[in-house]
């Protein structure tokens, strides 16, 4: 749903809509106020020269309600928006979009904490998973899970790149007192085409053990098992 809103009739050209509250010389709405707009929606909070402006709480028809900070009519600063379907973003907003760091609550159980950018998981952030208790630590762009992370289970660890949301390449599982390095590749598999020729199917990823280690430092960079074997054999030494 639109988390945006109604701007349509608030100001005092249409005689539609009721406003109490405070206005300054011109007659704009100014100061604390309370607004029933034509659509049903109510904002009770501050104006500035008849616009939305500083502490303000937005209850939509639907259910859904916005309490946070506004600037220019738009939610600017930080701000807690509940949605209809049981789900809570609360964090930092530039000029109605999910902006910054911020916690976004889903009706599953499942949580997103990091940065935000344009309304999507954009930088480094935390997804945690209600059903599995499992969660992805790492890099996001664009709402997927890019670069660097790692995924955290109960009783081990992945950590290496991602690529459009799944592992992919050089990685390790870390355990409980060594770890198994090896990497993800595409599965041989037929897979259906389109119309065009371009691949419609999903790729399915195989994990691809190479070696089991004593338990290292991850830097974000992969090091070949052979490199592990001779810095294991010059430390002997």
């Amino acid at each position: 749903m639109s988390d945006v809103g109604s701007d349509e009739f608030d100001d005092e050209r249409g005689k539609l809509g009721e406003y109490d509250g405070g206005r300054n010389g011109a007659g704009e709405r100014h100061g604390a106020g309370r607004a029933v707009l034509p659509n049903g929606d109510v904002y009770q909070g501050g104006y500035e020269s008849g616009r939305r402006h500083g502490q303000g709480t937005y209850c939509f028809k639907n259910g859904a309600r916005y309490v946070g900070d506004y600037y220019q009519n738009m939610k600017h600063g930080h701000g807690t928006f509940y949605y209809p379907d049981g789900s809570k973003y609360e964090g930092l907003w530039v000029e109605d979009l999910r902006q910054g760091h911020g916690l976004y609550t889903y009706p599953n159980g499942d949580a997103y904490e990091g940065e935000w950018l344009h309304h999507m998981r954009h930088g480094q952030g935390i997804y945690n998973y209600q059903e599995t208790v499992s969660k992805y630590k790492g890099s996001w762009v664009n709402g997927k899970m890019e670069s660097a992370g790692e995924y955290i289970h109960s009783n081990n660890r992945y950590m290496g790149n991602f690529v459009n949301n799944n592992p992919s390449g050089p990685g390790k599982y870390v355990f409980d007192g060594c770890e198994q390095h090896g990497e993800y590749r595409p599965a041989e598999q037929d897979r259906a085409e389109g119309e065009w020729g371009e691949s419609v199917s999903p790729a399915i990823l195989k994990w691809i053990p190479k070696c089991v280690t004593d338990l290292t430092l991850w830097t974000g960079t992969h090091t070949s098992c052979a490199e592990k074997d001779r810095a294991s054999a010059e430390a002997e030494n």
